[in-house]
């Protein structure tokens, strides 16, 4: 496997979709699609070493992938400023990113605890230096000098949990202005002078804050961590602006290339990269010393560099041991050297953490009292419900796995424990899956039983804070919990006090998160917490069909009731006809699933029938109209991408001049204009497979076109057949790629250090 290659890795060969189109420096992308970190890429950087191509590995005109949704900070939380509920009201978004800055000021103390302090812009030392050293030694092939291990922080002390007491709502920190106008009027001044496009000033002054323009100017190379902006691009600004100063050799060049490939291999979901994958990758990209450039990333503070043990190494010999002792050594261990962004290294380090702490915590007071309760409560159930909660009743963390059917038996269990009252909450990737739950807890179950992580952990559901700052729960059940990324889950786990049970539930064969890491899958594979594997089927035509599926099967099903249709079509054309009579007629006839509520799903964005030509055929048939709203209308299907991986179906209820107001499943969203130009809302008829996660509808039509072939793989096709609940259509265009795809072609690994941190800090039974 190449190193460009490896670093570019996601579940689906495809960078998950997530956010608006944006485009490439020449092609003038919109500045608001980049907000703090710039984290999203535009376009989703097509194959290279770090970039994950679309969905449906057909590039849209500027010739690369378009959904890469703008994160604060590449905290895969979404685009800030969600729409408003109210005047004064903070957005979901928006109360969700004061949550993830607290957040990271609590946990920003830890990189001090890595190692000393290192002058800006000088060579390493001390440990880093050392575990630089130490490879260079592997490398050629000599025994390396005992590398160190990094420092730990020490462990976060025990929180408590509070008494009940009536939940708070922490007031939100006010939602941060665009940047400002004397910033953007500078930046853009520099970028004139070297050649790049104006509309790149607001997206550059949000990313690099205040004094952009004079940092542009002296490291014109920043203009990188703009979403959409890709190294050749940065190196000719570069030339403008410098002319003979530069070359491939300036050190700030490496380093901003460096960040660069760390940031693509984090949107396609690494959290780190092997050192020499890193390394060769530089050198792909005409950076000539590699290892000076990972060396002043580290130095900047914009990478940390780790050494972990190999896992699946051979323990040392007697041999190796008895030569050990003779040179007075001990007997080293292989160890792999890892780079990762500093956010996302620091998530990963306090995810470990807060669980390695909830599950070595004491019990609370009163807990036997509530496991005898609970066991109770598992007497009175069956089969793989009585199993979990009696694994509830023991544990502090507990793994459920299963497909949608078994989503009924976690919910049980937190019914089951609120009925002992104890204070619950089962929270949901989306809207659609919170309102599942709803329904299984019933109609008794308060409000706040129930959340999406989003708004949970932006405060705006589920229950509010105790008054230490945690959740008020005594038990917290997560759906979909593979849709976790390493900042949500991290972020989960700090506000939740000591005593407080986790159910991480979810199915292990959908796609993965869209965001960086695996975290289902690492504590899983850690195997520091007891897992229940739910023996309840999925019945009937489909859920025989995906079972199958998920196992690496495509079997034909019996459908009499006309619950599995196959469509095949041999052009992208007749596939869009097809698609178009089914939803519009035949679904609606032979089924009797309205149009309205029938979902279209394909692989991307891009190619002759991505979601963009479904839609312009799907709107000219469903909802004719001028695009008079920027190019909606009343009535239009849309999806309103509120972050990374996140989608809020609705319809278009009209616009004034602030923008559009949606209505979404009765709930009124208003849509700043400034997030409709970026794209935040687009026609939502026919959507991809990553922006379907955790919804489901009555009928599913689900569109393969032939030119999407080399993105299909078994997790994109599990997902996307299990959407419709009643009704399932392939318009299978895709001739033998789709049973290639369910038999040989599983989720790609991702690089991660979530199971080799989590696991030293749980005792050994």
């Amino acid at each position: 496997m190449s190193t460009e290659s490896a670093a570019a890795e996601n579940e689906s060969g495809a960078r998950p979709d997530a956010g608006p189109d944006t485009e490439h420096l020449d092609g003038a992308p919109d500045p608001a699609e980049a907000t703090d970190g710039a984290e999203a890429t535009g376009e989703a950087e097509a194959t290279d070493e770090a970039g994950a191509t679309d969905e449906a590995g057909a590039t849209d005109e500027a010739g690369a992938t378009d959904e890469a949704g703008a994160t604060d900070e590449g905290d895969a939380t979404g685009e800030k400023g969600d729409a408003a509920q109210d005047a004064g009201e903070l957005s979901e978004a928006e109360a969700e990113l004061a949550a993830q800055r607290e957040l990271r000021e609590r946990i920003a103390a830890r990189k001090a605890a890595k190692e000393a302090p290192i002058d800006a812009g000088g060579k390493l030392s001390g440990t880093a230096a050392d575990l630089m050293a130490a490879v260079r030694a592997v490398e050629s092939g000599e025994k390396p000098a005992a590398a160190p291990a990094l420092a730990r922080p020490e462990p976060e002390p025990r929180r408590e949990a509070a008494p009940a007491t009536e939940p708070v709502r922490t007031p939100q920190a006010a939602p941060q202005a665009g940047p400002d106008p004397d910033t953007v009027s500078a930046v853009r001044g520099v970028l004139t002078e070297g050649g790049a496009p104006e509309s790149l000033a607001a997206a550059t002054a949000a990313t690099l804050g205040e004094g952009a323009g004079e940092q542009l100017r002296a490291d014109p190379w920043l203009l990188l961590r703009v979403a959409g902006v890709r190294p050749e691009q940065a190196d000719g600004f570069a030339r403008a602006l410098l002319g003979a100063e530069t070359g491939p050799d300036d050190e700030r060049r490496g380093r901003a290339v460096t960040v660069w490939l760390l940031d693509q291999a984090a949107d396609a979901g690494h959290t780190a990269l092997d050192l020499p994958v890193l390394a060769e990758a530089l050198g792909k990209r005409g950076v000539p010393d590699p290892e000076e450039a990972v060396q002043s990333a580290v130095a900047e503070g914009d990478a940390l560099i780790f050494q972990d043990p190999l896992e699946d190494a051979p323990a040392p010999t007697a041999a190796d041991e008895a030569e050990a002792d003779s040179e007075e050594e001990e007997a080293e261990r292989p160890v792999r050297v890892l780079v990762g962004l500093e956010r996302y290294a620091l998530a990963e380090e306090s995810l470990a953490d807060g669980l390695a702490r909830l599950i070595n915590a004491a019990p609370k007071e009163g807990s036997s009292t509530e496991a005898q309760g609970l066991e109770g409560a598992a007497d009175a159930a069956r089969g793989s419900t009585a199993e979990l909660i009696r694994a509830i009743a023991a544990h502090r963390l507990v793994l459920h796995t299963g497909g949608e059917a078994a989503r009924a038996e976690p919910v049980a269990a937190a019914e089951a424990a609120g009925r002992l009252g104890l204070r619950v909450c089962v929270a949901a990737h989306s809207a659609d899956g919170r309102r599942r739950a709803a329904e299984l807890l019933g109609a008794d179950a308060p409000e706040s039983a129930t959340a999406t992580v989003a708004g949970l952990l932006a405060q705006t559901e589920g229950p509010g804070l105790d008054q230490d700052g945690a959740f008020a729960l005594d038990l917290l059940v997560v759906l979909d919990a593979p849709q976790l990324d390493v900042a949500d889950a991290a972020m989960l786990v700090e506000l939740l006090a000591d005593g407080t049970g986790v159910v991480l539930s979810g199915d292990p064969g959908t796609l993965w998160s869209a965001g960086p890491g695996r975290v289902f899958a690492d504590v899983a594979a850690a195997a520091v917490c007891p897992r229940v594997a739910s023996r309840t089927p999925d019945f009937g035509p489909i859920g025989e069909l995906v079972s199958g599926i998920g196992i690496g099967e495509l079997n034909q099903v019996e459908a009499p009731g006309k619950e599995v249709v196959i469509v095949p079509v041999q052009e992208p054309a007749e596939a869009i006809h097809r698609t178009v009579q089914l939803v519009a007629d035949s679904v609606p006839r032979a089924i009797g699933v309205p149009a309205e509520q029938t979902q279209v799903i394909t692989p991307g964005h891009g190619g002759a029938a991505g979601t963009r030509a479904l839609n312009v055929a799907l709107k000219e048939r469903l909802n004719p109209g001028p695009g008079k709203f920027g190019g909606f209308d009343p009535g239009d299907r849309v999806v309103y991408v509120t972050g990374r991986g996140r989608i809020r179906p609705g319809t278009v209820a009209g616009a004034d001049a602030e923008g559009l107001r949606l209505d979404c499943d009765g709930a009124p969203v208003h849509v700043p204009k400034e997030q409709v130009d970026r794209g935040a809302v687009r026609h939502g008829w026919a959507i991809t497979g990553h922006q379907a996660v955790g919804i489901r509808w009555p009928a599913a039509v689900v569109v393969l076109p032939g030119d999407a072939t080399q993105t299909l793989s078994r997790p994109w096709v599990y997902t996307a057949f299990g959407r419709g609940e009643r009704h399932l259509s392939v318009v299978h265009g895709a001739d033998t790629a789709l049973p290639r795809a369910v038999s040989d072609i599983a989720a790609k690994p991702r690089t991660t250090r979530l199971r080799t941190l989590i696991r030293p800090q749980i005792p050994t039974p």
